[in-house]
């Protein structure tokens, strides 16, 4: 008698497997999607099979409202919201409706999650779906929380910055040398949007890209790049980078020519700072402590902080952070007093940059315009890549900005001096 092939052995359920586990691991634990998929990954050979399992479940996530819609305008009776059958046809259409898979391969790699399960419901609501004809809409359609949220905070800017989520973000750079922009760009046929900044539309392997391990450069949002390049030319003074790893605003402060001291109190993400300062050729003093614990030996001429937030200025890239539930009154208390601390090691004259990857005004216009330690020092358009403009003196972004160059982050940075 032929032994049937377990479903591990059909290739192609591996990668869909660890779509499931990641998309579990978001909803209903709580977890990060950078933190889920190391470990789900791991256990994969194959490197485009591990980049489908993360693509699979990133696009599940970013369109899960509509892909919930479909799902349920196919059933009868509402499937509940932790069915592992909703999960699993989450991952189905997704692929059909994002990746473009064929329907056979989908519902071959499928059902087998299914295993002792509702495999004939889930089969029958795919093709239903599927030869209907249905699309997802033109823009995600944003958790219905989020969308609350942000139609208080950014009422004029909602639509835009849903619209900014549809597709993933391309790949931005940060030079180690600005003055060889043109030169990258043209290299890795990219576009220029920024002194020291290129963008490619996608990459495959970022360790295969020229330049990568000479350390010409990182990979670094260009809104993320903002923040440091607030703080101009070094010039050999002495600047502080709080919640410094994985390191990119390290990196830009070494090569702008500031003694940089790197402080986070993850030891695992500073062993990455490390490397990525050892593959830049730069250097930096890496400190492990907590800031709000930590005493510097002499103040600084320059203190970047880019504080602990919820990360949602990040959602195009991570979709997953539009479904996990972050303490904002908790994140907010920790950055006020990070801020306070941060003030008190300033030397006269210094100058300090507060920066959150978050579209939430609580951590960001609201936390500037509450701190008065320190004398506000604008932001002018000229520091500013092209396209960006200043807000009240501060540099605010959001996804639907620089769409038609690709899109950008949502962060917030403010910038004062000590007199």
């Amino acid at each position: 008698m032929a032994r049937s092939t377990p479903a591990d052995e059909v290739p192609g359920v591996p990668a869909r497997r660890a779509a499931l586990r990641m998309l579990d691991a978001v909803l209903h634990r709580g977890d990060p999607l950078d933190q889920a998929a190391p470990p789900v990954l791991r256990a994969i050979e194959r490197g485009d099979d591990r980049a489908l399992a993360l693509a699979i479940a990133q696009e599940s996530l970013r369109w899960m409202a509509d892909l919930d819609a479909l799902i349920d305008g196919a059933t009868k009776q509402v499937l509940p919201e932790d069915a592992k059958v909703r999960s699993v046809l989450r991952l189905m259409l997704a692929q059909a409706l994002r990746l473009n898979l064929p329907g056979h391969a989908i519902v071959a790699t499928g059902l087998p999650l299914l295993v002792g399960g509702p495999r004939r419901l889930a089969h029958g609501v795919f093709s239903a779906v599927t030869k209907s004809g249905a699309k997802l809409p033109e823009a995600p359609t944003l958790p219905p929380a989020v969308a609350a949220r942000w139609q208080v905070a950014w009422p004029e800017r909602l639509g835009a910055i849903a619209q900014g989520l549809a597709e993933p973000p391309p790949l931005d750079l940060t030079l180690r040398d600005p003055a060889q922009t043109a030169h990258w760009a043209e290299r890795l046929g990219g576009q220029s949007l920024a002194p020291g900044h290129v963008r490619l539309a996608r990459a495959g392997a970022i360790e295969a890209l020229e330049g990568f391990r000479e350390g010409a450069w990182w990979v670094q949002d260009l809104a993320a790049s903002v923040p440091a390049r607030l703080l101009g030319e070094g010039k050999g003074r002495r600047a502080l980078d709080l919640c410094a790893a994985p390191g990119g605003k390290t990196l830009q402060l070494a090569a702008a020519g500031w003694q940089v001291t790197a402080l986070d109190k993850s030891a695992r993400r500073t062993e990455r700072l490390a490397e990525n300062l050892k593959r830049s050729g730069l250097t930096a003093q890496v400190v492990v402590a907590d800031a709000l614990n930590w005493q510097p030996e002499h103040p600084f001429d320059a203190i970047l902080l880019d504080a602990p937030c919820s990360a949602t200025g990040t959602c195009r890239r991570h979709p997953d952070v539009l479904h996990r539930h972050a303490n904002l009154a908790e994140l907010t208390a920790l950055q006020s007093a990070m801020l306070d601390r941060a003030a008190t090691w300033l030397a006269p004259g210094g100058t300090l940059v507060y920066a959150v990857c978050s579209l939430e005004r609580e951590e960001g216009e609201l936390q500037a315009l509450a701190f008065d330690k320190l004398t506000p020092a604008p932001v002018t358009e000229a520091e500013l890549p092209d396209g960006l403009t200043p807000t009240n003196g501060h540099f605010r972004s959001d996804p639907g900005m620089l769409s038609a160059a690709g899109g950008i982050d949502g962060f917030f940075a403010a910038r004062w001096v000590k007199g």
